[in-house]
């Protein structure tokens, strides 16, 4: 009866700090979610999965869940008083020191994400355990997974690898300003490659020779990115777009402009797709304002 006394106030215990961390985490404007494995290998798109046995494991460095992310919070704190039953289970199996079967995990980097044994992660972390036996799958990452990441923090660093490739690969750095060509979502900087190429494809129907492709990449740069880019200040769209990019809304325009001009059979002004894509897309004052708030707090 102890026992089952203790499980059932540990339990409460740790249902009062999820309740806490979300009051927090509202008046912070911060996700306290688990982190979804599919998700996030959504963005890092791993290649070669790795078989590596049964290893202890550090409870400390297990971010997330393939399948139970929406049941706990980002400390593993439990989300739902219907967890209570199992979560109790668990916990008086520890204290009666009962052999549990190991967790079944994938690993991310220096990460794990819960594949089976998500109420055991979320005891251990609660009785302050170090470590925990698991099976683990191990995915390939170029990306450095930490404790406490959002996907948030994910997507911008997958944004940054991609972004360093891109430099690695073309050197467009020493002709253009990288600078502005700053993109917030993952998988652009392949989507800019090809606006390069079909622009060189355009100007190699008027040359005898075809031209290289730092040439084409530096004469879409001038010609295609930077008139739009002006536009774009005209038109104050970054007040419209609170966290976005000059870069992010290039893209945004660049599409509209063209799923206009195939609407409408006419042809469509840079600088009237501008002012429509404004029009239709742009934030109301106070969703701006929201999003502001959270771009800053998410920095911290």
């Amino acid at each position: 009866m102890a026992v089952n006394i203790t499980g059932s106030e540990d339990f409460s215990k740790a249902r009062a700090k999820a309740r806490m961390q979300k009051v927090l985490s509202t008046l912070q404007w911060k996700n306290t979610d688990l982190l979804s494995l599919y998700e996030v290998t959504k963005l890092i798109k791993p290649k070669i999965e790795t078989y590596r046995g049964i290893v202890p494991i550090e409870v400390s460095k297990i971010i997330g869940s393939e399948g139970r992310y929406h049941d706990f919070t980002l400390a593993f704190f439990p989300k739902k008083d219907l967890l209570r039953q199992r979560w109790q289970s668990i916990h008086n199996a520890h204290t009666q020191s009962v052999i549990l079967p190991p967790i079944s995990v994938y690993k991310l980097g220096d990460s794990y994400f819960v594949r089976d044994g998500n109420h055991r992660v979320s005891v251990a972390k609660a009785e302050g355990i170090e470590f925990i036996d698991a099976e683990v799958v191990e995915l390939d990452s170029q990306i450095r997974l930490e404790p406490g990441m959002t996907q948030r923090h994910i997507r911008k660093k997958v944004v940054d690898y991609e972004r360093e490739r891109f430099l690695e690969q073309y050197r467009l750095d020493n002709i253009i300003d990288m600078n502005l060509l700053y993109f917030s979502s993952p998988g652009v900087y392949p989507e800019i490659i090809n606006h390069i190429l079909v622009h060189k494809y355009f100007i190699n129907q008027k040359q005898s020779e075809e031209i290289p492709f730092e040439l084409a990449a530096k004469s879409w740069y001038d010609n295609v990115f930077l008139p739009i880019v002006v536009q774009i200040r005209r038109d104050k769209l970054l007040n419209a777009f609170p966290g976005k990019t000059e870069g992010d809304l290039y893209l945004w325009i660049v599409r509209h402009w063209d799923n206009l001009k195939h609407s409408t059979g006419k042809y469509v002004s840079i600088e009237k797709a501008s002012k429509d894509y404004k029009r239709r897309y742009s934030e109301h004052w106070f969703a701006r304002w929201s999003t502001w708030i959270r771009e800053r707090m998410s920095r911290k």
